[in-house]
């Protein structure tokens, strides 16, 4: 694939992408933590992106995509769709680069994630979550400005970033003098990173978690289709998995990749935070505790190297300590 072709929005990502992506990645962002986590006698490798500069994974897709914008597109601006983590990521790179970013988020996400895209500079059109399509409103407003759509998860250059965060657990499973397969176990919301994933690490298991009731790519996966959230009121604590519907350009890399998958319940994801309060002393979000969730309830049982993506830490304290107690 040429350099031209790379830079192609109408391209399918790829893991020469994702090799391009990881070299501009790792220019400007040291690699997350690989941190052990021995449960009933096993070791599961936790992949810290809570400790990323905006407490998410979301800043690899965000600064490989906005990176690669032209100078008119960099004039032009950009708008994405996010509840939160996403949305930091975008404001991050965007602020980086000079560019005016603009951010369509749920009037009922988290408080401190609307508060921290605000302090990075970005503009925020709330919405309601239900009721609203939220990309149909960034759809409006790129139309009618002109803006790049940075979506969450159903962009080529968003899921080869986040492909990175297998290029780097690989290197760091490598760097530890361990052999034997990869087994990834992914927190799984609109399926950009669970993608990247599979593209970056064609070798490894890849397993997906999504919170009970919002498991349309689970479902998706079983009927061989893409399938919606069947009830988007449906209550859950993981904010960051919320989307109503995969992509065709995810569901295409998934459909022959996913090795397992599992639904988890907010008392699972409580419990997985707690333990990565208690074990790791770090804080991770409800969204971003889902993967550890499965393998702790034995709904996924982890093969070979398990790596564990603690995707995020973002979270209100009243949320965090509530969920924790």
């Amino acid at each position: 694939m040429t350099a031209q072709d790379l830079l192609d929005p109408s391209r399918k990502p790829c893991a020469a992408g994702i090799a391009r992506a990881a070299a501009k990645i790792t220019a400007i962002l040291p690699p997350t933590p690989l941190l052990p986590l021995e449960v009933d006698g096993r070791i599961l490798w936790c992949k810290a992106e809570m400790l990323q500069p905006i407490g998410a994974f979301k800043i690899r897709g965000a600064w490989h995509r906005l990176s690669d914008l032209t100078d008119k597109e960099r004039a032009r601006g950009v708008v994405g769709v996010s509840s939160g983590n996403h949305a930091q990521g975008v404001a991050w790179a965007a602020r980086r680069l000079g560019v005016a970013a603009t951010i369509v988020m749920p009037h009922n996400a988290p408080k401190a994630k609307i508060a921290a895209t605000q302090a990075l500079g970005a503009d925020i059109i709330l919405y309601q979550r239900p009721g609203e399509d939220r990309d149909a409103i960034a759809a409006e407003l790129t139309a009618r400005t002109g803006a790049t759509l940075v979506h969450a998860f159903g962009d080529p250059w968003v899921i080869e970033g986040q492909g990175t965060l297998g290029l780097e657990a690989e290197a760091q499973v490598k760097a530890r003098g361990i052999e034997g397969p990869l087994h990834i176990i992914a927190c799984c919301g609109g399926g950009g990173l669970s993608a990247g994933l599979s593209l970056a690490c064609p070798d490894a298991l890849i397993s997906i978690a999504e919170p009970e009731g919002w498991d349309d790519v689970i479902r998706s996966l079983d009927a061989g289709m893409i399938q919606p959230v069947a009830d988007q009121n449906y209550p859950t604590p993981c904010d960051a998995l919320q989307t109503p519907c995969t992509f065709p350009i995810n569901f295409d890399i998934l459909k022959g990749r996913v090795h397992s998958s599992a639904a988890v319940t907010p008392a699972e994801i409580s419990a997985a935070m707690r333990l990565v309060f208690e074990r790791l002393h770090l804080v991770v979000e409800p969204g971003g505790a889902a993967a550890l969730a499965a393998v702790l309830t034995g709904k996924i049982e982890p093969q070979g190297t398990a790596v564990v993506t603690l995707s995020g830490g973002n979270v209100d304290w009243d949320i965090f300590a509530a969920m924790i107690a």
